[in-house]
């Protein structure tokens, strides 16, 4: 047996032991694709085990990631720093190598995937950015930016709509550098493929602007290595190679959907053993295999130290243009007091989807380093920026991006752009459509990366529109996801205090915006920043709080003037973001919702779900307890109740409330 074959094997039974031992997990893909994944790592990957960041790697997706005992043997074997107990502690409670890939969890995995489709997604994110970076700074015989992006699927990632749309997406792009690996087993969990996935995939891809190969054989190591090679001379076209597998190789459950997502069963894993005369230990890598993988990583960590040469000659010859690389890949804060003495005045009535668009441009001149798109909504959304190209095969330089009416795609293409290194990616879409977008930006909270989401027409305020662009339940929706920052600023200067935020935190953020235009008031954004603060105080202590986020705080502020004609004192606190004001200390939150005034307002045109912490048991809600209706936005509003007399009637009626120990709700 030769020593690929060998190491071919080992994938496939240290796959089948570590999920054996879990007594969970997908064997079928990491044996039927093991042929693929050897082949690519040994010829063709270019990476450094010893440093898995290296900015000119190779980029390897596993989108199918329920296959992650692929990639896990994979990393083991070509001298990551994954370990034989990290093998065998495979879906184990706090172990390096968990059921699916996770991003920063196990060395030499470039984003988490799962959710099929996300990754392929992620991967033409990741060759957007590569073509994007290489325009800026690749100049003749300095090729400094240089580097292909390759993504293993499934059936079940091409039959996912996502998948549609990224791949449409990269066509059109002529994204060449992007090589998909298509693991054509024709079977998922529910058997053979027949009655789910007919299409001719072939002729789909070539339809959308790919160049379509075919491996009739994946244990063909030859044809494989033949295909990737023309995939990788192919410059004006993304690559699809459709390999043909058997789910399950060398098991006797080979070519049946029993062996997808469950173990083989000890009887059937000893009888693959045989099958494929296999006489090592459990979890043992040959020591010829271990030989041979770690000879190639070595021989392929060479091409860093070969970059790093090209490197140090292009920082001779272009010094100004290499300090800028290295800037944009460690990453750029503006200066913020230089962006906001650029910006204008917000002293006049305006819709923040404006100011956004105006700090959006200001930082984009201090920052130039950040990639932003609309799905076909820029000049709404406001989030083009002024005076550069749009990425296209034509204009790789440029920094905007018609993503197309691909929501979905669209947050996963983003995702990948910021797990690239050295962009800011910044995608928008009107707010109603983000239950497209959900599953992609989850990827981006579960990963903790800082992708910025720009979402406008935020309310009942979009008005004739009607119910399906009128948001209800969607910052609900949003503000329930771990690890992300919603805001929704109610004028300019608390929209730039949402945008500071979003540049200057680690974490994911969405920022909603109106289209109709909200008063200005005189503050600062310091208070903003911190999620909540008092815009509007009284003398001594309030008698009613009034809360409220967005277009809603102009309500409170008539209210509180007319609550104060009655003698009755308010305090309105306006709520910029629900997340970052629960991350501050609970003196300042005692300090802003005053704990010994229970009579309080809390006003959102939005789904009610968010508000009754801070209600509490005495308070009333004024929020969206239905879909809207088709209307003009003004009569929308006085329709479900955002009236300054509403609120002055709810905030008496929480006062009777707290008065008789009466319980609003």
């Amino acid at each position: 047996m030769s020593v690929e074959q060998k190491s071919i094997d080992t994938i496939r039974i240290l796959s089948a032991e570590a999920i054996e031992r879990a007594k969970s997990g997908h064997p079928g893909i990491c044996m039927g694709a093991a042929p693929i994944g050897y082949e690519l790592f040994a010829n063709h990957l270019n990476f450094n085990c010893k440093d898995p960041k290296w900015d000119n790697r190779d980029r390897f997706v596993l989108s199918a990631g329920h296959g992650s005992m692929l990639l896990y043997s994979l990393l083991h074997m070509f001298g990551y720093d994954v370990t034989k107990e990290d093998i065998m502690n495979f879906r184990q409670l706090g172990s390096r190598t968990p059921g699916h890939p996770e991003y920063e969890k196990t060395a030499g995995v470039e984003t988490s995937t799962g959710p099929l489709g996300q990754g392929v997604g992620n991967a033409v994110g990741f060759a957007v950015a590569e073509a994007h970076l290489a325009a800026l700074f690749n100049r003749p015989g300095f090729p400094i930016v240089d580097h292909y992006t390759y993504v293993l699927t499934g059936d079940g990632c091409l039959e996912e709509g996502i998948g549609y749309e990224a791949c449409s997406f990269a066509g059109t792009q002529k994204l060449g550098k992007l090589i998909l690996l298509y693991d054509c087993n024709d079977t998922t969990i529910e058997g053979n493929m027949k009655n789910t996935f007919s299409e001719d995939v072939a002729t789909r891809f070539i339809a959308q602007g790919w160049q379509v190969l075919r491996v009739q054989d994946a244990n063909n190591l030859y044809t494989l290595n033949n295909a990737i090679t023309r995939a990788k001379a192919e410059k004006e076209r993304p690559t699809i190679i459709i390999c043909r597998s058997v789910i399950g190789y060398g098991s006797p459950l080979a070519g049946k959907a029993d062996c997808h997502g469950a173990p083989l069963g000890e009887v059937n894993l000893q009888l693959t053993k045989e099958n494929l005369n296999w006489a090592y230990p459990p979890f043992k890598v040959p020591d010829d295999v271990k030989a041979h993988c770690l000879a190639i990583a070595e021989e392929r960590a060479k091409k860093e130290d070969e970059w790093k040469q090209l490197f140090a000659r292009y920082e001779e010859a272009y010094p100004e243009l290499a300090a800028q690389y290295k800037t944009f890949m460690k990453g750029i804060e503006p200066d913020w007091d230089a962006v906001q003495a650029k910006l204008p005045f917000f002293d006049k009535p305006e819709a923040t989807r404006s100011c956004g668009g105006k700090i959006l441009n200001t930082i984009a001149q201090c920052m130039p380093n950040i990639m932003s798109g609309s799905a076909d909504l820029a000049p709404s959304t406001k989030t083009e920026l002024k005076g550069q190209e749009y990425f296209s095969p034509e204009h790789r330089e440029g920094c905007n991006i018609h993503f197309g009416i691909r929501e979905h795609a669209m947050a996963a293409i983003c995702n990948g752009i910021q797990l690239h290194g050295g962009l800011k990616a910044v995608c928008s879409t009107f707010f109603s459509f983000t239950d497209y977008m959900k599953a992609g930006i989850r990827m981006t909270a579960l990963m903790n990366i800082p992708v910025l989401y720009i979402m406008t027409h935020d309310s009942i305020g979009v008005g004739e529109d009607g119910p399906t662009h009128q948001p209800m339940e969607q910052l609900i929706s949003l503000r329930s996801i771990p690890n992300i920052n919603v805001f929704r600023p109610c004028d300019g200067t608390e929209t730039f205090a949402a945008f500071k935020c979003a540049f200057t935190d680690k974490c994911p953020t969405v920022i909603v915006e109106t289209r109709q235009n909200l008063p200005a008031y005189d503050h600062t954004p310091d208070g903003a920043e911190r999620g909540a603060y008092v815009l509007s105080d009284c003398i001594g202590r309030p008698d009613v709080l009034l809360i409220a986020s967005g277009s809603e705080v102009e309500l409170c502020m008539q209210a509180k003037d007319d609550l104060a004609a009655e003698g009755i004192k308010a305090k309105v606190i306006s709520m910029v973001s629900i997340e970052k004001f629960e991350q501050q200390s609970q003196e300042y939150r005692d300090w802003i919702i005053n704990r010994d005034v229970m009579a309080r307002v809390c006003v959102e045109a939005a789904s009610h779900y968010s508000w009754y912490r801070y209600s509490r048991d005495y308070g009333e809600v004024i929020a969206m307890k239905s879909f809207g209706v088709s209307g003009p936005a003004k009569q929308l509003f006085e329709y479900f109740g955002f009236t300054r007399q509403n609120v002055v009637a709810a905030a008496k009626r929480s006062m009777e409330n707290v008065a008789l120990g009466r319980f609003s709700h």
